[in-house]
């Protein structure tokens, strides 16, 4: 009797452990941060530098 008792329980604790709802599940989605560099970033200020000394000696 007991191990009927035992089981009733166990099986009434892991049914309820189980129960959900039929909505959909919301996920969002990952935000995701591209930094935007040009690849000729770095030549433009020697190239500025390069034209304004031309200039001042000319």
């Amino acid at each position: 009797m007991k191990k009927l008792v035992l089981a009733a329980a166990l099986t009434a604790a892991a049914s309820t452990a189980y129960a959900g709802s039929l909505a959909e599940p919301i996920v969002e989605a990952p935000v995701v941060v591209e930094e935007t560099t040009g690849s000729s970033s770095g030549v433009l200020l020697p190239i500025l530098l390069l034209i304004i000394a031309a200039a001042a000696l000319a």
